[in-house]
């Protein structure tokens, strides 16, 4: 840039003195400064270092910096049962389902995640965990042929998620229940009242309609028969809100259908943020001071 300058004012130069001397050219150009074309160039050039320190951006020294994570501990309760492949809320109920639980994860912010399957029986899917896309990963691998035995142990679930919250310190501890509602076992609504007792809050969402649907048995993806009962009849199963109404209300949490995806994920993600947020893990890091503004 000072080569370039300097060449500038040499051919300034050359052409002024075609024109006549110099000291003509100061009588006819008397405010004419060299000075000031030569500050112009400074302030220019000491503009052009600033930026490119500024861009540098030069650190010196080191500061302890203190990150914190603060959430609400988050499980979700998927019922795998043969009745939540039908087809009466697209694609089926499972699906759905899954769909509910990752959409609902997306929108999640420091918050930690578990997963339960649960059918006649309640297994642990994922523990506790801030690693959203590990979560995604568990949950579409849940399938309704995780358990031989059929049925839909509530109860279970609702006791197995109690080992989930193992933060005693944790003053948010809520279980998402996703459920068709029907064939559940006893001992549901007790079960939330327990739970209610030791701080866990209930959400359940309801899959399905109340008209029902067959239960379709597919075999490579193509329908080949559909579930009957002992006395051979074609099973009809409906979507029971009993239950999960029950359940949800003796926690003080939230009953919602589940057929729009946006409106149960808003609903479910409006009351997270609502709720006090626990620090559950803090770290501590050195980095280096920045040095310019």
């Amino acid at each position: 840039m000072g080569l370039a300058y300097g060449g500038l004012q040499v051919w300034k130069h050359r052409t002024r003195s075609r024109f006549g001397s110099s000291e003509l050219l100061g009588v006819l150009a008397p405010d004419s400064s060299y000075f000031k074309n030569h500050l112009k160039f400074l302030v220019l050039l000491l503009g052009l270092t600033l930026l490119i320190a500024a861009l540098a951006n030069p650190k010196m020294g080191t500061e302890l910096e203190t990150v914190k994570r603060e959430g609400v501990d988050l499980v979700f309760a998927v019922d795998v049962s043969k009745s939540m492949l039908a087809e009466d809320i697209a694609p089926n109920r499972l699906e759905k389902a899954k769909r509910l639980v990752s959409e609902t994860i997306n929108k999640l912010s420091g918050d930690r995640v578990g997963i339960i399957a649960y059918a006649a029986s309640a297994i642990p899917q994922l523990p506790i965990t801030t690693d959203y896309e590990s979560a995604k990963l568990f949950l579409q691998a849940l399938n309704t042929d995780m358990l031989s035995s059929q049925g839909t142990a509530i109860a279970e679930a609702i006791d197995l998620s109690k080992t989930y919250f193992d933060d005693v310190n944790q003053t948010n501890r809520v279980l998402v229940i996703l459920s068709d509602g029907e064939d559940h076992e006893e001992g549901g609504q007790m079960a939330a009242t327990t739970a209610a007792a030791e701080g866990i809050t209930i959400f359940t969402v309801a899959l399905g309609t109340e008209k029902g649907d067959v239960i379709p048995l597919k075999q490579n993806g193509v329908t080949s028969s559909f579930k009957k009962s002992a006395e051979g009849e074609v099973v009809i199963t409906r979507m029971n809100t009993d239950i999960l109404q029950t359940v949800a209300n003796n926690t003080g949490g939230l009953f919602l259908i589940g057929d729009n995806t946006s409106e149960v994920v808003s609903a479910i993600t409006d009351r997270l943020v609502a709720m006090d947020k626990a620090e559950f893990e803090a770290k501590q890091f050195i980095r280096f001071k920045d040095q310019y503004q």
